[in-house]
């Protein structure tokens, strides 16, 4: 793990299976950082933001910048190659499971004209993401509140909140969901089972063990001590053992197929954020 640091006086906690690629610089403004485990920081980004929090297994690729006051990045996320993370405008709150194409730029504030000259466009506010929000390749936003499950097609600018489970596009984006239908369609507990266990299978064609993955409605702390994986299709969780036939299997499910969070080990919950 190898990355350039330019404030000495930074704090870090950072997993020792996140994985940094080359010209990573913590900029000068940086005070805490904490990265999550089995994440991938890529090559030739810059992060110089006062507090930055990332969940764990989230990637975010080459070229990508992060700066600003106060960043939180949830569990799953995925950030493309020259994305811009911007919280100058006071905090950006994105949750989990949240994926972003590549060359998007997230916007907090709007600065730039002659106020004094009497400009009217400076603005500055708080940009929240919420869990499974997708924002699709070279889409752009300003301090918006995207509920969960939304999405923005390609190419698409947000300057207003989007709803819940609703698609939007355009320049400014326009909710386009009676045209497309929702990003997300309701399954059934047995749906889920079912698929769940294809994606254990072709798991185990790969050589990977099954033997110590479960599905449970409860989970168990002496299951999880003996090195099972216990994942819950109910609220899309797993109990962490920790071990490395658990990382391996996260890791063949992200990103498409399926997502789940560390039961009890939440980092970032959007509604309500302070």
């Amino acid at each position: 793990m190898s990355y350039k640091v330019l404030n000495e006086n930074t704090e870090f906690k950072i997993d020792d299976t996140a994985y940094f690629g080359d010209n990573v610089t913590f900029g000068k403004n940086c005070k805490k950082v904490e990265i999550g485990k089995g994440c991938f920081i890529g090559s030739d980004i810059y992060i110089d933001c006062d507090y930055l929090t990332i969940g764990d297994f989230s990637t975010i690729h080459h070229g990508s910048v992060v700066h600003g006051i106060n960043t939180t990045i949830g569990h799953n996320c995925w950030f493309g190659h020259y994305t811009i993370i911007d919280s100058v405008g006071g905090k950006t709150i994105i949750g989990n499971n949240v994926g972003v194409g590549a060359h998007s730029q997230l916007w907090s504030h709007m600065k730039f004209g002659d106020v004094l000259e009497g400009c009217r466009w400076n603005s500055a506010g708080r940009l929240i993401l919420e869990d499974d929000v997708w924002l699709v390749g070279r889409s752009m936003t300003g301090p918006i509140h995207a509920k969960k499950k939304s999405m923005l097609m390609a190419g698409g600018i947000a300057v207003k909140n989007m709803d819940e489970n609703c698609i939007y596009a355009g320049s400014p984006a326009k909710d386009v969901t009676e045209k497309f239908g929702n990003q997300f369609k309701e399954r059934s507990l047995d749906e889920k089972k079912q698929m769940f266990l294809a994606y254990c299978e072709e798991y185990a064609s790969q050589g990977g063990d099954v033997s110590s993955i479960e599905l449970v409605d409860d989970f168990d702390v002496e299951k999880s001590k003996n090195g099972i994986s216990q994942f819950n299709l109910q609220n899309r969780t797993y109990y962490p053992c920790n071990s490395k036939n658990e990382f391996g299997f996260i890791k063949f499910m992200l990103y498409e197929k399926a997502k789940f969070l560390p039961f009890g080990r939440e980092v970032v919950s959007p509604l309500g954020a302070n």
